[in-house]
């Protein structure tokens, strides 16, 4: 079978049945949330100089979004279970955009970190709800499903940072992060519209229900004691720490260690995400096709590389190279996440993913912090070097995972 037949019969079977409508709502609802979020990285020089921070608060103020974005999933993930995933999707975004409202009016730090974290919480309702309304839909290609919602992540990742480094050159910083308010109004309206209801037709969640989740939950984290989801959490966790730690302050590294401008620095930062555009649906597909354990191998490697060469090379053109290296660990969420998705009955599947995804990008938010005290203290290129170590690890266990799911 030829590769464009192949791509053909994927999207085929990713827009049949009418499917297509709602994941096309779902997926721009999850760009431009993610888009949105990776504004703060590139205006970090912004609120430094009218808020006073150093690298170390702005750092923080990173990891709240990140923290609260993950202690929010767990109940994400319950509400995902009892109600309607197309109403949480669609007040998460109303919510984010209220809070986005907020920090740019904010008129001290402490409004500023408040209304980050009403941002990471209404964040937290999306991400689980958007994955079990894919597993009912694409029962046979969620990997697939997943991959695509993730590569249009991406999109937004790609496209919204550059946008906001212009309109803060050219405005004010408050315009570079504002403008993404509305954009998430009008998607949660449309996710509403074009999203399927539940089929059960529950409304509300009895005393009976509540207390049939919190036992899920600790049933899910007895769970954790498995082999299998006790590695892929473990994995999950490394993951996302890399992440964090490098997308917080890649564009101030690039600025103020490899001496690239600010308008460089911001489209480079989104050449990362753009990579991703490619590597999710083909990690996604992968997973599909050959199993958990070559895909996620195959596709942490080049970023392992990437991480340790980074310190070493300069030039716009090189660190081009060097940031498509590192940007192939996108793929690993379409892997890990399809995998841990399957790994759950569907009664549970919503609570199952909000306890590891807690878990995991709970422990995970220090990254940011850690980070920028690492580059408070002059050792970004140190530090770049350590998170090739921890990559290195991931790798080592995922050859304890199995070869196929």
């Amino acid at each position: 079978m030829g590769l464009r037949t192949a791509v053909r019969q994927e999207v085929t079977a990713l827009w049949g049945g009418g499917k297509g409508v709602s994941l096309v709502a779902i997926a721009t609802g999850w760009g431009l949330l993610n888009g949105g979020r990776m504004v703060y990285p590139v205006i970090i020089p912004y609120l430094q100089t009218d808020y006073g921070l150093s690298l170390t608060v702005t750092g923080l103020l990173v990891t709240v979004l990140w923290f609260f974005a993950a202690i929010g999933q767990l109940p994400g993930g319950m509400l995902a279970d009892r109600y309607d995933e197309r109403a949480l999707m669609a007040v998460s975004a109303v919510v984010v955009a209220a809070a986005l409202g907020l920090v740019v009016t904010s008129s001290s730090p402490l409004v500023l970190f408040a209304a980050t974290a009403v941002w990471g919480l209404g964040h937290s309702l999306y991400p689980i709800a958007r994955i079990t309304i894919l597993s009912k839909l694409y029962t046979q290609r969620l990997g697939s499903a997943l991959g695509v919602t993730m590569a249009t992540g991406d999109i937004g990742q790609t496209v919204l940072p550059p946008i906001a480094a212009a309109l803060a050159a050219a405005v004010a910083w408050q315009a570079g992060l504002g403008f993404v308010a509305p954009l998430l109004v009008v998607a949660g309206i449309l996710i509403y519209a074009t999203s399927p209801s539940r089929d059960d037709g529950t409304d509300a969640g009895t005393d009976s229900e509540s207390t049939q989740s919190l036992r899920d939950a600790v049933d899910v984290l007895a769970e954790l004691r498995t082999p299998e989801i006790g590695f892929m959490t473990v994995i999950l966790f490394l993951y996302m720490f890399i992440w964090q730690s490098f997308t917080a302050f890649y564009p101030t590294y690039l600025t103020s260690v490899k001496d690239l401008s600010t308008p460089q620095a911001s489209v480079l930062f989104g050449f990362f995400f753009a990579v991703g555009v490619l590597v999710k649906p083909l990690a996604g597909a992968a997973y599909d096709r050959i199993g958990m354990r070559r895909s996620l191998i195959g596709i942490l490697l080049p970023a392992a590389a990437g991480f340790l060469l980074l310190p070493v090379v300069s030039g716009i053109w090189p660190l081009v190279g060097i940031t498509a290296l590192v940007s192939t660990m996108l793929g690993t969420g379409a892997i890990t996440q399809s995998f841990l998705a399957e790994a759950f009955s569907e009664a549970t599947q919503g609570t199952g993913l909000g306890v590891i995804r807690t878990l995991t990008a709970s422990l995970a938010a220090a990254g940011p912090v850690v980070f920028g005290v690492v580059g408070d203290h002059g050792y970004f290129d140190e530090g770049y070097v350590f998170l090739a170590v921890v990559m290195a690890v991931v790798i080592a266990l995922t050859y304890r995972m199995p070869e196929s799911t």
